[in-house]
């Protein structure tokens, strides 16, 4: 008899990156890599899933700059040149390493999921979304929106008209990809601040995931903690992560990724082999990168690094998954004694963690889904799902928080940062004193369409959270004024009489996101 419920969502996410030069830009990779490493693999498992007629339930967000990602010609035409490259490369590493065990078990591995990714991807516009929209039909999934840009909604409520903008033209990305309404609403970074609340119940959505600190330190006690969601003052219930299962995969020291037998993510061909040899991967900008042949494993804290042996991890990874379960169940088994009520684990984690950062994570994944059905105490669903089953619940004020480096903003608003922000709110009371003026022109209506789209690129967390992390802080520095700049320059030419529309039709082909966008958004 099922004693409680566990509920997992995948958060699908990366910013939105487009060059119009004939190479693409460097950064372009975070999206082939994702392909490749991630949501085919993800999509590999739903399929057995289904033909398995197994009974799965999964949360899954997908953000608005991945899907138009992942329908843009434009970049599929450079994943499909590079994945080429790649598929060339394996063969290249299948003779290289074949007299070398467990080297060559490695790089017939990595050949054979380029080459299946290459089959799948090959003539087909919008793969990825497109599957999962199908997976969503049949009920194995759950597909969450999430806002326009992945803007951080606490830092954005100077200009509340900017959360409703966020949250509005997701919603309606949301529309345009899988033609229904959304249920479901990821928060980016869960970050959560009293009255977004108002706006996602303004669009008909039923709930979102906060920190376990949101909800614990919501301004009435939580009856059941973490448990069971919380009504918001709006109608819209608040999932709480939950700490025990979040620790066991994403703590850097308990946490099952950190396994010396998994793959090291860091060590890479693209730093340790002959730059000739690698030349093909690494031109046209010709500096070292990474390619994603890995054959070492974690091995243990020093730079010294052992073989990485698949059949071992792939073990190692069914052994992680059955002691997860086993935690899940020891917890619905406790709790259930204690609530009259069964109680939920939501356990939300980056997608990307999953095979790209921890290569053996969609095998954990699919084995923690096939025990979950198999367990006499546990069940599969969704917050959504839960809802339907419990409709009744507390209702109460979730606390500001986040899931970010203690709890709150300070990821997104430190030193490296904190300089993003005053224009960033005076862009947006500056588009929302246009958006509230009467019937412009149609070319007027096009130069704020445009605006709109630089404002929201520009009020991504990524560049904030990147400024922070110091991994690519220039690139990060270079975008966020690059779309300030281009916000500035088209509101030049919305009071220019006789404008040049050269400047506007670059920006239209090179930030071709969100091809609906109506700015009056931002009224």
């Amino acid at each position: 008899m099922t004693k409680g419920y566990l509920a997992i969502v995948l958060h699908a996410h990366l910013p939105y990156v487009r060059d119009l030069g004939p190479d693409g830009a460097l950064e372009e990779d975070w999206l082939y890599e994702a392909i490749i490493e991630t949501y085919i693999p993800l999509i590999r498992i739903l399929e057995k899933l289904e033909a398995d007629r197994l009974s799965v339930r999964l949360g899954l967000s997908i953000t608005p700059p991945l899907l138009n990602m992942l329908s843009d010609k434009i970049l599929l035409k450079r994943f499909l040149k590079r994945l080429d490259l790649l598929i060339d490369m394996s063969f290249q590493e299948v003779a290289r390493t074949k007299d070398s065990y467990p080297f060559c078990e490695t790089a017939e591995l990595y050949q054979e999921i380029l080459k299946d990714t290459k089959k799948r991807i090959n003539g087909s516009e919008n793969y990825v979304s497109s599957r999962f929209a199908h997976f969503q039909k049949i009920g194995l999934i759950e597909i969450l929106a999430s806002c326009a840009t992945h803007g951080y909604l606490p830092l954005l409520n100077v200009v509340p008209q900017s959360q409703k903008a966020q949250i509005k033209e997701g919603i309606n990305e949301y529309h345009r990809f899988f033609q229904k309404d959304p249920v479901g609403f990821w928060l980016p970074e869960c970050g959560y601040t009293p009255g977004v609340d108002k706006y996602l119940a303004d669009a008909n959505i039923r709930y979102f995931l906060t920190d376990t600190h949101g909800v614990l330190n919501a301004d009435t006690r939580p009856r059941y903690a973490t448990y069971a969601p919380i009504y918001t003052p709006n109608a819209v219930a608040a999932f709480a992560r939950d700490f025990e299962s979040s620790k066991q995969v994403w703590s850097a020291t308990e946490g099952y990724p950190g396994d010396f037998d998994y793959r090291d993510f860091y060590r890479d061909i693209g730093f340790d082999l002959d730059y000739k040899y690698l030349k093909p991967l690494l031109e046209p900008i010709g500096i070292r990168k990474m390619t994603g042949f890995k054959y070492h494993r974690i091995t243990g804290k020093s730079d010294h690094k052992e073989p990485y042996n698949p059949m071992h991890a792939a073990y190692k990874a069914k052994l992680h998954a059955a002691n997860f379960v086993f935690n899940r169940e020891a917890q619905v088994n406790y709790l259930s004694s204690v609530m009259d009520r069964p109680p939920i684990l939501v356990a939300p984690y980056d997608a990307e963690l999953f095979g790209h950062w921890w290569f053996e994570g969609p095998l954990f994944l699919e084995e923690v889904l096939r025990l979950t059905c198999q367990s006499p105490t546990l069940q599969l669903l969704t917050p959504c799902d839960y809802l339907k089953k419990h409709p009744t619940n507390q209702v109460a004020t979730p606390s500001s928080s986040s899931w970010g480096y203690n709890g709150y903003n300070e990821v997104w608003l430190e030193n490296s940062n904190d300089w993003i922000y005053p224009h960033l709110h005076e862009a947006s009371i500056l588009l929302n004193e246009l958006a509230k003026r009467g019937n412009p022109t149609t070319l007027k209506k096009r130069i704020l369409n445009q605006a709109s789209r630089e404002l929201l690129l520009a009020q991504s967390s990524d560049w904030a959270f990147i400024m922070k992390t110091g991994t690519v802080a220039e690139y990060a520095i270079r975008r966020t004024k690059e779309h300030l700049k281009n916000f500035n320059d088209l509101l030049v030419l919305y009071d220019t009489a006789d404008p040049n529309l050269e400047n506007l039709e670059r920006l239209e082909k090179l930030n071709a996101i969100f091809p609906g966008i109506d700015y009056r958004i931002f009224a």
